[in-house]
Order: C-alpha cells, then sequence, then structure tokens
C-alpha cells in the first residue's frame, strides 16, 4: 500500500514536470492555454448550459492534449533526424495538422455555443 502511494506519487511528479516543460517553453502550449482560460472566463460570464460547458471543457482539453501530443512527436522525430529517414519533416507536419484541425473544430464549437449568448448580449 505505501509502495503504490510512493509510486502513484512519483507518477504525479513526474506528470507536473510534463506540464511545467509545456507552460514554460512550449509558445503555441502557452497560447492555446490562454485561449482555453478565456473560454472558461465566457464560460462564467455568460453562464452557459451545464452541457454547453462540458462540451467547451472537452475541447479546450482535447486542444491542449493534441498540443501535448504534438510536442512529444516533435521530440522523438527530432533525435531522428531527417537524416536517418525522409518521413521525419512529414510526422511533424501531420501532426501539427492534427493540432490545427482540433484548433478549428473547438473555436467553430466554441462559436457555435456563445454565438446565442453573444446575440442576446449585444441585443440582436
Amino acid at each position: 500500500m505505501v509502495d503504490d502511494v510512493k509510486k502513484f506519487s512519483r507518477s504525479l511528479s513526474h506528470a507536473f514536470d510534463g506540464l511545467s516543460y509545456a507552460l514554460k517553453r512550449e509558445r503555441n502550449f502557452q497560447i492555446e492555454l490562454v485561449c482555453g482560460v478565456f473560454v472558461l472566463a465566457l464560460i462564467l460570464i455568460f453562464k452557459v448550459k451545464n452541457w454547453e460547458a462540458v462540451v467547451l471543457i472537452v475541447m479546450v482539453a482535447g486542444v491542449l492534449i493534441m498540443e501535448l501530443a504534438n510536442t512529444v512527436m516533435e521530440r522523438i522525430v527530432d533525435m531522428l533526424k531527417p537524416k536517418v529517414h525522409p518521413y521525419a519533416r512529414l510526422i511533424k507536419d501531420i501532426m501539427a495538422a492534427a493540432v490545427l484541425i482540433s484548433s478549428c473544430v473547438a473555436a467553430l464549437v466554441g462559436v457555435i455555443i456563445f454565438y446565442p449568448y453573444m446575440r442576446e448580449l449585444l441585443g440582436l
């Protein structure tokens, strides 16, 4: 039991180390996190329905998770270098495309959910 707690504690520590790395060194993660905080603020300001809040939070989390996965893949490919395999650049580009798609879908979902609230606020 004590060993399990220590292992879990170590796992959490490593996870927070990874998060800290992304927060300090990954510009795109920082930008996406700021956007996520903005979305959370809008959730509170507009008092959106619970299911809308859940959808928005899942979308924000999805983008952040995709960015972390992209970072991991970039580091792995950087270790291999393009000299090792011609697909190295392509792998990085495809991962970036995955982040782009998830970001665009999240933005679209945000517009769909927030549009009625914005319209009401502006009296349209």
